[in-house]
């Protein structure tokens, strides 16, 4: 196995700074509401808060959420970390029903979906290498349902999203 290296450098000081970021978990949802049966997505650390190395959310799903179909990125990994309830997870092959500890990566190229098909909330964490605005696709996905076919093409074009069904 070929040996892997460490990053390049991008801290040049030498006393090291003070630039870390605590979020509190009574952090109210950046994104729809979660405890009032709404699902909410909570922007944790962004790809402007880690320098474009990765994007990370938690996912509240409410009961029989849904999810997107069966898609893929090229230029970014999707990883899943389920915290609570059961999310299914599609890797390509099959869908398994992930609960509470279960990991899912799916590296650029990987077809995958999720969704919530169960009776109870699930939460999860997302996590996007390298970093991508991901912000953006979550706040304005919902608003593509008055879009015409080239406008929603465009819009999943610019956030690396293809869906093959």
């Amino acid at each position: 196995m070929a040996s892997m290296s460490y990053p390049e450098q991008k801290y040049w000081g030498e006393n090291g700074e003070v630039s870390a970021s605590f979020r509190p978990a009574s952090t109210p949802a950046d994104r729809g509401q979660g405890d009032s049966g709404q699902d909410a997505i909570h922007y944790l650390a962004t790809t402007a808060a880690t320098r474009g190395e990765f994007g990370l959310y938690r996912v509240e799903m409410k009961p029989k959420a849904g999810g997107p179909k069966t898609h893929f990125h090229k230029t970014i990994s999707e990883s899943f970390y389920i915290l609570d309830g059961t999310v299914r997870l599609f890797d390509g092959e099959r869908w398994v029903d992930a609960r509470k500890g279960d990991f899912l990566h799916v590296p650029q190229g990987g077809l995958h979906a999720f969704r919530n098909d169960s009776d109870a909330p699930a939460d999860m964490l997302l996590l996007f290498t390298p970093g991508a605005p991901r912000e953006e696709y979550f706040e304005q996905v919902s608003e593509l349902a008055d879009a015409s076919e080239e406008e929603r093409t465009a819009f999943f074009d610019k956030h690396d999203s293809y869906f093959v069904d």
